[in-house]
């Protein structure tokens, strides 16, 4: 039975969502980070939240782990990359508190355009100071978008009803989808110029960290507020404070801090400033949704192999996962095949999915490809890092896909490039029985199943061979289990494939590559 550990707060709902699907769950929040590296080898699958950190040294000693589950967007507390390299899959539940996220930022625009904090907080004191709070009404005042996503939209949706012209500035966002939207699409200068009102809905990054920076803020119309339930970093916070100082920027509600938890922070104690901690997901509903949509989609994982809301790995529906495991396995398989036979000196490869596998999910396939090519060299690589590490080290990754032309419904072949020019190429396909089957190697056609060991051999079509080989296996006690050959034409290059019941000795290997047909021989294990 598959095991979770629950390491941070969720609703309990989720711990009965792990029971009812037959998944062993255990509670344990609050853990320190020696903790948790003690007992996380325990567990096949890790649900969070905000508060516990998968560092790379919690990743390296969790051995057995196979999917991280976030309950909420933002993945800051995990190391991808680390998780990436260690095959670790790590998912998020970007549409859970989507709609409560967008109100809390449309919440915090209302409170600073009446200034209703300090006027609450002045009512509550005892006095009655009616006329210092003047606000500002939203109707027909524009909204500029900084980020028109899932979270954007909705906000864009929201502030449409309240009679505000909403503008946004998105790389991503298409001129179709902007119409759709009723926004409109504008350069972030452009935006900055022109709106009363921005709100951020950006993930952070490298080009996004301080997106509103002193140069930007400046840039701004005077009496602007600024509203960010996103993610801290992305204004520079003492620009900010600056400029709501100087009077250009009229106020600022901020859900998300640079530093958190914020105890501390230079932008509090000013009446301009609208701060909560970030509440941004804190609703019974949204916490109920990401909580079961996290256990939803690591049970799901871990019981069919299906993939949600990964940001490491291609989604993959549960039916989608019957169907691509085959074709996933002939991929790696072939993949292993070219590996074993190329070494280090690969530099390109392209697969074509015909058939049956170009109409899956390829970018799984590929991805399962490269793992069976680069881990005879690199044993460190898996599926979820292996276009990384193609990636690292220059190695040209293509697909093709096309419809089925030839005898067999579907096939997948890896046309590998070496670095002295030449090529490899191997193909094989998945019969009914749902087993992976080589069906061409050197553009010479065969049918071999893959076994744990075989022997690979590549000689010239003449009389006597197999007689030697036959020799030479049977006086070192090779048992052959099947024997495939396959030639391109008559007395030209042929190829014998063999499956053996255990690993072929080295120097048997050396003997079978002296016999005079013989133009190369390798031992082979899947």
């Amino acid at each position: 039975m598959p095991k979770v550990l629950i390491a941070d707060k969720l609703s309990p709902a989720a711990v009965a969502i792990f029971k009812e699907r037959g998944v062993d769950a255990d509670v344990k929040t609050g853990l320190s980070k020696e903790e948790l590296i003690k007992i996380v080898d325990q567990y096949d699958g890790i649900a969070i939240r905000s508060a516990t950190k998968l560092t790379a040294d919690v990743l390296k000693a969790a051995k057995n782990l196979k999917v991280v589950g976030r309950a909420g967007i933002g993945v800051d507390n995990v190391d991808i990359p680390a998780a990436t390299a260690a095959g670790v899959i790590v998912m998020n539940t970007p549409f859970g508190n989507s709609i409560t996220t967008a109100e809390h930022a449309i919440s915090l625009m209302l409170a600073l355009a009446r200034e209703l904090p300090a006027a609450n907080a002045s009512t509550q004191a005892g006095k009655w100071e009616k006329n210092r709070f003047m606000g500002v009404e939203i109707t027909g005042k524009v909204l500029g978008l900084i980020g028109a996503g899932n979270i954007g939209s909705i906000v864009a949706d929201r502030a449409k009803g309240l009679k505000m012209r909403v503008i946004a500035f998105d790389p991503y966002l298409s001129q179709e989808r902007a119409n759709d939207l009723g926004v409109e699409k504008v350069e972030l200068n452009d935006l900055l110029a022109r709106a009363d009102f921005i709100t951020l809905h950006v993930p952070m990054t490298p080009e996004t960290k301080n997106i509103l920076s002193a140069d930007a803020l400046a840039r701004t119309k005077k009496g602007v507020r600024i509203i960010n339930c996103a993610r801290g970093g992305l204004i520079d916070e003492n620009a900010l404070k600056a400029a709501i100082d100087n009077g250009h920027v009229a106020g600022a509600a901020l859900d998300v801090f640079e530093v958190e938890p914020a105890k501390e922070n230079i932008l509090f104690g000013n009446e301009k400033i609208v701060a909560t901690p970030h509440l941004g997901a804190s609703t019974t509903e949204a916490q109920e949704n990401v909580a079961l949509q996290v256990a939803e989609q690591i049970s799901d994982y871990l019981l069919t192999g299906a993939i949600t809301n990964a940001l490491n790995m291609p989604s993959i529906s549960a039916s989608e996962a019957q169907k691509v495991r085959p074709w996933i396995s002939l991929a790696e398989k072939l993949g292993s095949f070219a590996g074993q036979l190329t070494g280090s000196s690969l530099t390109g490869v392209e697969i074509v999915y015909e058939g049956t596998p170009s109409m899956l999910n390829t970018r799984a396939l590929t991805q399962a490809g490269l793992a069976g090519m680069l881990k005879p060299m690199l044993s460190e690589v898996n599926m979820v890092n292996a276009p990384v590490i193609a990636k690292e080290r220059g190695i040209k990754v293509s697909e093709t896909r096309r419809d089925a032309q030839g005898v067999y419904e579907g096939y997948i072949k890896l046309v590998v490039s070496m670095s002295d020019g030449s090529t490899r190429r191997v193909a094989g396909t998945v019969f009914s029985d749902g087993r992976p089957r080589l069906i061409q190697i050197k553009d010479i056609g065969l049918d071999a199943e893959f076994a744990p060991h075989m022997l690979y051999i590549v000689n010239e079509d003449k009389p006597g061979f197999i007689g030697k080989l036959g020799t030479i296996l049977g006086d070192a006690k090779v048992n052959i289990a099947n024997f495939t050959l396959g030639r391109s034409a008559p007395g030209q290059d042929a190829i014998a494939l063999i499956e053996v019941d255990g690993r072929v000795p080295d120097a048997v290997a050396e003997a079978v590559a002296k016999l005079p047909q013989v133009k190369h021989a390798k031992p082979l294990a899947f």
